[in-house]
């Protein structure tokens, strides 16, 4: 009986993390969003989201998450630009009983080989049944 070397079985597809740092793939998590399949449910998860359409260039979700009266026509969104990782440092109101929210955030980034943050205080208000960006604060 000769002895067989096993073949190497192929590995299981990992599904991708969610670019917004919550332990979850992409596509259970702020990809539900991006599809339009759920609207969020906190100012965070909605930022959350849009820092994920930044990362996967999602420039149509960014624009029908932000509110009518400061959404630009669009955005333009830069190639050598690369979001790597987000940090929550604080969210206010957007309870069930809110109608605001602001959170503050820092997301890292890469640009032409150098690395950064973006420091963000941003406003959300309930708008038509959903969480919507307004504006925000922003220091690098």
């Amino acid at each position: 009986m000769s002895r067989r070397t096993p073949r190497p079985q192929p590995t299981p597809a990992t599904p991708a993390a969610c670019p917004c740092g919550l332990p979850a793939a992409y596509d259970d998590c702020c990809g539900r969003l991006h599809r339009g399949e759920v609207r969020a449910a906190t100012p965070e998860q909605l930022m959350r989201s849009r820092y994920s359409a930044f990362a996967v260039r999602d420039e149509g979700y960014l624009l029908r998450s932000w509110h009518p009266t400061t959404r630009p026509p669009a955005l333009g969104l830069d190639p050598a630009l690369r979001w790597l990782r987000l940090e929550v440092l604080d969210c206010t109101g957007g309870g069930p009983f809110h109608h605001e929210g602001t959170v503050d955030f820092r997301a890292h980034y890469r640009e032409h080989g150098r690395a950064g943050a973006l420091r963000e205080h941003s406003r959300f208000v309930r708008h038509e049944g959903g969480w919507l960006y307004v504006d925000g604060d922003t220091s690098d």
